[in-house]
């Protein structure tokens, strides 16, 4: 049981505001396991009032929180955090980045506002809400998703080296690892909702039910029945 009391709300634009608190009173700091998802979010902590860019991953990264800590979030869509946050994603990927070192003085203001704030998640989405998306970015998961990178670039009229860069600098990962990464998000889907694992294997694409293992320990650190 997760005993943070995690919970998210709908923020337009984005996937999610969340937030988390672990009671003063705990036994001791607990330990949430971040796995791939293809996503960035920014944190506010409260008891250090910084406002933290969590790039996207290409393993399980662990996030502690301690007895009184109390945080306010944003998750962006996938492909949507590099033009609110102003760098390309490879630069944030598998990193914890102060949003004052991409922002500067505006990052600060920020944090000052969020200490003040009566609902800090609400400020947050308000100051991470992204304008329109890179028009690209819709039919380039839907062809990564259902093929090759070769066809995936052939089908967007890109040279795979140019469909490299794009995917890096939007995502964070290159194409081959951005595919991974949603097709073990598709695995957890499923296998949440009860699908027999050999047929979560099926589904998704994996060569078989060993192959779907592999992968989830790669991605997740721990046998799939264990990240459920």
């Amino acid at each position: 049981m997760n005993p943070t009391g995690y919970r998210e709300a709908a923020a337009p634009g984005l996937a999610c505001a969340w937030r988390a608190a672990l009671p003063a009173g705990a036994a001791g700091p607990f330990v949430q396991a971040v796995v791939p998802d293809g996503c960035v979010d920014v944190v506010w902590w409260e008891r250090s009032g910084l406002v933290e860019v969590a790039g996207p991953d290409t393993g399980p990264a662990p996030a502690t929180l301690r007895p009184g800590d109390r945080l306010a979030g944003v998750r962006f869509r996938p492909g949507t955090a590099a033009r609110v946050l102003g760098v390309p994603l490879d630069a944030l990927r598998d990193a914890r980045t102060p949003l004052a070192d991409l922002w500067g003085a505006r990052g600060d203001r920020l944090a000052e506002a969020l200490a003040g704030a009566a609902d800090p998640a609400t400020t947050l989405a308000e100051a991470m809400r992204p304008g329109s998306p890179d028009p690209l970015l819709a039919p380039l998961l839907r062809e990564l998703r259902s093929g090759s990178v070769r066809r995936a670039a052939e089908e967007l009229g890109f040279g795979e080296r140019q469909l490299r860069r794009r995917t890096l600098a939007a995502f964070g990962y290159g194409p081959k690892t951005l595919q991974r990464v949603m097709r073990f998000q598709s695995a957890l889907r499923l296998a949440r909702a009860g699908t027999p694992f050999a047929d979560v294997a099926h589904a998704t694409g994996y060569a078989d039910q060993a192959h779907l293992a592999h992968e989830v320990r790669a991605l997740g650190g721990v046998p799939l029945g264990d990240l459920l």
